[in-house]
């Protein structure tokens, strides 16, 4: 049986990323440069024999799936599933705001002055997690054991489903703060990470039941993609 690997990509860089509000539930497109940083990357993934793809329901997400899907040379016959437990966090009313004014709200709800402070403090996803529902005025957002539950599950499902039919890799087209918050679950001394680039790719290996990390938010494939359409 092969081994089973999940490459799980950050999705292209949309609209809201760009002028920097806050984008969980809500969504917009990828821009033209979004759109063209997972071009790279599927030139950069071309040979990487995918036997299934996965996305969160998300539109941002579906679109970068569908992306490097169409430079795959088996594109076509890749069976494509879309997930709506590997979608981004929720964030509530502070949905399309500006990033600035939900990092601001957080780390006071936290009792810190500012953002700095609050990752130098190695606060963990849990407090996170709990300061946006508590600053959440709509009641939207998820507990943390309601977040904790769907994001573990949805991954795991996928990589259990993937181990069950003989192993193999898949691509898994997420978002940045679920996927560092899934480091986290599968390693609970990782960091808190926000920094996860548009189109980086976190590859990750499972094995009866348990996940390790090959790679965390690798822009190398992107780089190989623009080296491959440059020549």
């Amino acid at each position: 049986m092969a081994k089973t690997e999940l490459y799980v990509v950050r999705h292209g860089k949309t609209m809201f990323n760009t002028v920097q509000r806050v984008q969980g539930w809500c969504d917009t497109p990828l821009t033209k440069t979004g759109v063209e940083g997972i071009q790279h990357l599927g030139a950069g993934l071309k040979d990487v024999d995918f036997k299934e793809a996965y996305a969160s329901d998300s539109g941002r997400a579906i679109e970068t799936a569908r992306l490097i899907l169409s430079q795959h040379p088996n594109g076509p016959q890749i069976p494509f599933r879309v997930d709506k437990r590997i979608r981004e966090w929720c964030f509530g009313s502070l949905e399309g705001g500006y990033d600035a004014e939900m990092w601001g709200v957080v780390p006071r709800v936290l009792n810190f002055s500012n953002y700095d402070e609050m990752i130098d403090k190695e606060t963990t996803f849990k407090e996170i997690c709990e300061a946006i529902y508590d600053a959440d005025t709509a009641n939207w957002a998820e507990t943390y054991e309601e977040l904790s539950y769907r994001v573990r599950t949805g991954f795991e499902d996928i990589a259990h489903h993937m181990e069950k039919n003989g192993g193999g890799k898949a691509l898994v087209v997420s978002h940045g703060l679920t996927i560092a918050f899934l480091l986290n679950l599968i390693n609970e001394e990782s960091d808190v990470r926000m920094d996860l680039a548009n189109g980086s790719v976190t590859h990750l290996t499972y094995e009866d039941g348990d996940f390790s990390c090959q790679s965390i938010g690798s822009t190398e494939y992107i780089e190989k993609g623009k080296e491959l359409d440059q020549a």
